[in-house]
């Protein structure tokens, strides 16, 4: 069987970063690991060939060698997911699909032409799918059982033979699914459950090693939801961690998400930086408590989040953040509330959106008991307006949102709060290991330093601010400047934002000017 494992095309987002990764002759930020990890769990008899889209197209030599095609999606990549389904039904090929897109609307993936949908994780459901194959079966759709989850324990190494390396600024790696917490607005408790379940320290290490012994030595992002949801196992992984990564010279450095509890484990915020750890993404989503008590993101209302913040920084973990407006029964302002919080605590990366109602979340249910949901095809990305009816007029919602991003990632704001923050980072833990100087790495450095300390505004700060963190705080001076280099993507991506929402909401607008000229026209008719 000749399998083509195809990934596809996300859109233009936060985490996108095309200029940045132009800077560095890369063409994506992270590899599908969910394909390379279906590559290990099919029949290792049958061939693989795979194709991310974010990477390059698919020739029609690769059409046609394909006996079967999949394609694991999220949500966000659902234009590219129906469009490579249908492209490949048009050349005649059998289409089977999975991952998070798939599993939340089946129904979608069947209308765009799939013939096996292979649902929930891989590891129930990919068996069920290779015994119909096997017996010949033209389609079929393959679920859990009861909600059944899966050992994780016994999930093989992932396939990463498969990628081009060259291509990846960060290799992803997975340590545990679910997560112990019951955010209204959330789908990974939905998709994994509330139970966080993990590998063994061993099997990840054994991940790792397949990456270093193909000559992997850059950044690995563990793409856990929440990294610590299990803090016991999550200990037991560090400690087993720290000397692997000692005896190979530190090869990797390691970046994930997590929960703001972190902050209160000093010695699980020690171990993650004597490995080699340096960034995590939080979900803050709001300082606003209210908001956060009505979604039940409690675990942020127990503790102050700004002083949260401090605590992991000092303990020299750079923090990324994510922030949300449009929650119920919040109150005018929450953009500037949300910029004023990210000034305060200096975060440079702060992710940032509309809130979408995900499929099959508590929030779906709730909206769609309430008859609020609206059917306007979202994508969930952060260039889309809202797919429910708020509390708080939309219109204003939106503007709040658009004023806020473009403050956000105002050049010489985004570079000011930069600087602050990396003045307060403590410093790895970690030997320093001198990155490789080649000529891409110098034209990025050299382009840096052209357009933020030449040709724009930025300049004057761009230099104070540079050779102050060199003075001040000297090892973390590489991770800073790559933060000054995502300041490009930025710089574009919040016109895109812009354009967008304001495209978006003018077209709303004028729906809704014209559904209040029909009423008012239906009513003059009666009346008269």
């Amino acid at each position: 069987m000749r399998v083509l494992l195809l990934y596809p095309l996300f859109p233009k987002s936060f985490w996108s970063f095309e200029k940045a990764l132009e800077l560095i002759d890369r063409k994506a930020l992270l590899p599908p690991l969910g394909l390379v990890t279906v590559a290990a769990i099919l029949p290792q008899e049958w061939e693989f060939k795979l194709v991310d889209h974010n990477v390059r197209e698919v020739t029609e030599a690769e059409w046609e060698w394909a006996d079967i095609v999949i394609l694991s999606a999220m949500i966000v990549q659902k234009e590219d997911f129906i469009a490579q389904i249908q492209a490949a039904k048009r050349r005649g090929k059998r289409v089977a699909v999975g991952g998070p897109y798939a599993t939340a609307l089946p129904q979608e993936a069947e209308a765009a032409g799939a013939d096996y949908l292979i649902l929930d994780e891989g590891e129930i459901t990919l068996p069920l799918f290779v015994e119909a194959v096997q017996r010949g079966e033209p389609e079929g759709v393959f679920r859990a059982m009861n909600g059944e989850k899966p050992d994780v324990t016994t999930t093989p190494t992932p396939r990463f033979d498969l990628l081009d390396f060259t291509a990846y600024d960060n290799m992803s790696v997975q340590f545990s699914r679910g997560c112990p917490f019951q955010c209204e607005f959330c789908d990974i408790i939905v998709l994994y459950g509330r139970k966080p379940r993990t590998k063994s320290p061993q099997q990840l290490l054994t991940e790792l090693q397949a990456l270093y012994d193909l000559g992997w030595r850059r950044t690995v992002f563990m793409v856990d939801d929440n990294f610590i949801g299990n803090k016991r196992s999550v200990k037991l992984l560090l400690r087993e961690l720290k000397p692997w990564m000692a005896e190979r010279g530190y090869p990797f450095h390691f970046n994930t998400e997590a929960s703001v509890d972190l902050a209160k484990d000093p010695e699980l915020m020690d171990l993650m930086v004597e490995c080699n750890f340096n960034a995590v993404f939080l979900g803050i989503e709001t300082p606003d408590e209210a908001s956060l008590t009505l979604t039940q993101k409690f675990q942020n209302t127990r503790d102050s989040l700004a002083d949260s913040v401090e605590a992991i920084t000092r303990a020299g973990l750079r923090v990324m953040a994510g922030f949300i407006i449009g929650f119920d029964g919040e109150k005018t302002g929450a953009g500037d509330r949300i910029v004023r919080f990210v000034q305060q605590t200096g975060i440079p990366l702060a992710m940032f959106g509309m809130l979408q109602a995900l499929p099959d979340t508590a929030l779906w249910h709730r909206l769609n008991k309430e008859g609020r949901l609206l059917n306007n095809n979202s994508n969930g990305n952060q260039t889309a307006l809202m797919n429910f009816i708020p509390t708080r007029p939309l219109e204003e919602i939106a503007r709040e949102y658009v004023d806020a991003f473009w403050r956000l990632y105002d050049p010489v704001e985004y570079l000011d709060r930069t600087y602050r923050y990396f003045l307060k980072l403590g410093a790895p833990k970690c030997p320093g290991r001198l990155r490789k100087i080649d000529a891409v790495s110098l034209r990025a450095l050299a382009t840096i330093i052209w357009r933020q300390g030449v040709v724009r505004q930025t300049r004057w700060k761009f230099w104070h601010h540079l050779y102050s963190v060199w003075r001040q705080n000297p090892r973390v001076w590489d991770h800073y400047i790559a933060i000054c280099g995502l300041s490009e993507h930025f710089l574009e991506y919040r016109k895109i934002v812009k354009a967008q929402i304001e495209l978006q909401l003018e077209a709303y607008t004028a729906e809704i000017r014209a559904k209040k000229l029909e009423a008012a026209q239906a009513y003059e008719a009666i009346a008269s």
